[in-house]
């Protein structure tokens, strides 16, 4: 009988680190795109950074923050919760990989509203926080789906930080990608063809899914900016 743990793993691995990247990259997203300052440019490297640099360095530098010797790393050892082989290295992991595609999707997003829809609502007695949810937000969305869905599919093909930070622990860390890795290795094909097959059904559901939902949303909300504008 199949062993199904690395499914059960990628699957709740992939799903907390979308809803984690979901939230920061949004945040951050929001922040970059609406403020101008000196070492912008700088920042916006370190959050995209992770996209461009080899998977394994991203899961030695991450070795090296939450290992036992670094600072962050023994304290979470001291509290009896290390990092470094577990579970919780695997959404590390992938949040940090995943980030950089919610980021840059959803700031581009954020860029492309008019602003002077926002100002509008602003005009008509909304608050900060009702134009973000109400107007900045549904606006942005098609992007932001979009940004969610690369989240998702790169949190649930990781491998190289995964493997680094969390290791190929057999029911709790390995997650598809690693399990394939090792079937291959050794000489397992068969095995190693079935997982190939599983992770290109679900991330190919879950694209075709959530590109359904973006175009729904997008016909949904595309009559706000005009309702804005009429009532201005």
């Amino acid at each position: 009988m199949m062993d199904l743990d690395p499914l059960w793993i990628s699957l709740k691995t992939a799903l907390l680190a979308t809803a984690i990247t979901f939230i920061l990259g949004i945040a951050a997203a929001r922040w970059m795109a609406g403020r101008d300052f000196r070492g912008k440019s700088l920042v916006d490297g370190i959050f995209i950074l992770p996209l461009v640099l080899p998977p394994t360095v991203v899961g030695f530098i991450l070795l090296y923050i939450f290992g036992r010797n670094a600072v962050l790393g023994a304290l979470f050892f001291e509290l009896g919760r290390p990092i470094v082989f577990s579970w919780s290295a695997t959404v590390i992991s992938a949040v940090v990989v995943a980030f950089p595609l919610m980021y840059q999707t959803a700031r581009g997003a954020f860029e492309q509203i008019d602003a002077n829809i926002e100002d509008a609502a602003r005009t008509l007695g909304a608050s900060e926080w009702t134009t973000f949810w109400h107007i900045t937000i549904p606006l942005a969305w098609p992007g932001i789906a979009a940004g969610t869905i690369l989240a998702f599919a790169r949190s649930l093909g990781e491998f190289g930080a995964t493997l680094m930070l969390a290791g190929n622990i057999p029911g709790k860390t390995q997650t598809i990608p690693i399990a394939i890795y090792f079937l291959v290795q050794a000489g397992k094909s068969e095995q190693a063809i079935t997982w190939v097959l599983i992770i290109l059904i679900i991330s190919l559901a879950s694209i075709v899914a959530l590109n359904y939902w973006r175009k729904y949303q997008q016909r949904r909300l595309q009559p706000v900016a005009g309702e804005v504008y009429s009532d201005a």
